[in-house]
């Protein structure tokens, strides 16, 4: 109980004096998985509301297969990505292995099928007598579907934050994609299971804590936004 005790004060410590590597950590972490989000939001989002406001041949595939890779274990990402990059793989030329941008784009294929699924949901979810009425009173096929989105935007917004929260506890695809490298592709995830291992406690204790608050965060971010798009019951 004692080694507990001495090893939160001693993270709290790291936390309070603002400690180098820490900072660096905690700055790479948020460099890679926001890059990573704003990807997959690019992509994801357009790709969602598409599929939601227009009847598309395998449409019901397309959802499917968004579904399924919203559960896809992240190892197996990092294992594809791994052959594709490495020196013997089809992108090897690259060398983009074992760098930030592999981590990123690893993160970019797990954030976006959840954001697509989930803007897909908001989307579709969006009450029809809305489009309908924007038909009604003489809307542009344009004008209609910013109505629809404007509608879906707490749905939406729930998505983006929901695969912020999945890629900022990501732990298995970018350690096999980026290796772990001190101060270049070390994040917080990475860096808790290695000190973990060593038994350098203090440093693994300083950024679970961290991201736990920024999980916190996240959390409540994601239920202020269901809140606001919650429909009040009469």
């Amino acid at each position: 109980m004692t080694e507990l005790l001495d090893g939160f004060v001693k993270a709290f410590a790291l936390i309070v004096s603002l400690d180098h590597d820490l900072l660096s950590i905690i700055f790479l972490s948020l460099a890679v998985s926001g890059t990573a989000l704003l990807i997959a939001a690019a992509a994801g989002l357009p790709l969602g509301a598409f599929i939601g406001l227009k009847r598309l041949p395998g449409r019901g595939l397309i959802i499917s297969f968004m579904n399924t890779f919203m559960g896809l274990p992240p190892v197996v990402v990092g294992l594809f990505l791994y052959l594709l990059l490495s020196r013997s793989g089809p992108l090897g030329f690259m060398g983009l292995l074992y760098t930030p941008s592999a981590m990123i784009i690893a993160q970019s294929l797990l954030a976006f099928p959840i954001v697509t699924s989930l803007c897909h949901s908001a989307v579709i979810s969006v009450d029809p007598l809305i489009r309908q009425a924007s038909l009604t009173l003489g809307a542009t096929p344009f004008q209609v579907t910013v109505t629809v989105i404007m509608e879906a935007r707490y749905g939406i917004m729930s998505a983006i934050v929901a695969a912020f929260g999945r890629v900022m506890a990501e732990v298995g695809a970018i350690l096999i994609v980026g290796g772990n490298i001190a101060r270049y592709t070390r994040v917080m995830t990475t860096t808790i299971a290695l000190e973990t291992d060593k038994g350098n406690f203090e440093l693994a204790l300083a950024l679970g804590i961290i991201l736990l608050a920024l999980s916190l965060l996240v959390n409540s971010l994601l239920h202020l936004v269901q809140r606001k798009g919650a429909v009040p019951q009469i």
